[in-house]
Formats: C-alpha cells, sequence, structure tokens
C-alpha cells in the first residue's frame, strides 16, 4: 500500500482487526517516513437493484442513503458513526438476502425501524419524506402514534 504522507510503495502492517461486517482495519506504517496510517479494507459484495415506486430500477447507493440520513439526522445528538452504521446494517442485511432485486420499501422500512430506536426526532424528519407525510393531519398522525407507544 502506498505512504499517504510521503508516497513511498513499501508500507509494513503492524496490526489487523475485524469487525462484524467482514471488513478488515489494518494499522501500518511507512518504511521511509515512519509516519503511521490504518486501511480499512471490506469485501465488495453485490447488493440488490431497487425496484422504485413507479417501477424504475436502480442500484442501491451507500451514498445516497448516508446522505439522506444526514439530512434526518442534520442538528439532532447523533455521532456520525451511528449513522455509518445504520447505513452499513441496512447494506449487510440487503447482501445477506442474495436476491438480484428488492422494492425499495423493503430498504425504507429498514432505515425507519432504526431510525426510530435511535431518535425520534430524525424517525419523523424521514418518515415526513419515506411515509410521504404531507399534510399536518398525517404528522401529527405519526407523532400521536409514536407517543402513544
Amino acid at each position: 500500500m502506498k505512504c499517504p504522507y510521503c508516497g513511498h510503495e513499501k508500507t509494513r502492517v503492524i496490526d489487523t482487526s475485524h469487525d462484524l461486517r467482514g471488513g478488515t482495519r489494518r494499522r501500518r506504517v511507512c518504511d521511509t517516513c515512519d509516519q503511521r496510517f490504518s486501511s480499512y479494507e471490506r469485501p465488495i459484495l453485490s447488493t440488490p437493484l431497487l425496484i422504485k415506486r413507479d417501477n424504475t430500477r436502480e442500484e442501491f447507493s451507500r451514498e445516497k442513503l448516508l446522505a439522506g440520513l444526514r439530512v434526518a439526522c442534520y442538528k439532532r445528538p447523533i455521532a456520525a458513526a451511528d449513522i455509518e452504521r445504520i447505513v452499513g446494517e441496512v447494506e449487510a442485511e440487503l447482501q445477506q438476502l442474495g436476491r438480484a432485486e428488492v422494492k425499495s420499501r423493503f430498504v425504507g422500512d429498514l432505515v425507519i425501524s432504526k431510525l426510530k430506536e435511535l431518535d425520534e426526532v430524525a424517525y419523523i424528519r424521514y418518515a415526513i419524506v419515506y411515509l410521504r407525510l404531507d399534510d399536518l393531519e398525517s404528522i401529527r398522525g405519526e407523532i400521536d402514534h409514536l407517543l402513544s407507544e
């Protein structure tokens, strides 16, 4: 692996750890400049195509999901690691399905259930877009339902 500091090609691995999703974190040191850095490897597994509401197909985009969650969690006391964790869990569940296509509703349901556990305000923000809550009555109904639980 190339050193990000000096660009030299020779680096050594000094520590390796694994996470639950099959990723590998390697702590490295450059043989030339002695700087230390980490690299993260994760397997590239295929995710199914998403069937949208209008029956068009779209590839699952980790970045698109991450952006949507960041908007929902904006100015909330939610760590970036928690948002990344949700995206990783959703992506892993999709990969484990082993199917070629999945309805986008399935992904939305996964995300909304995880957000509900994490932060209720972020859940409502996401639900407004995902569940198409386009008037105050429907938003109030969802909030009342959340409060009654």
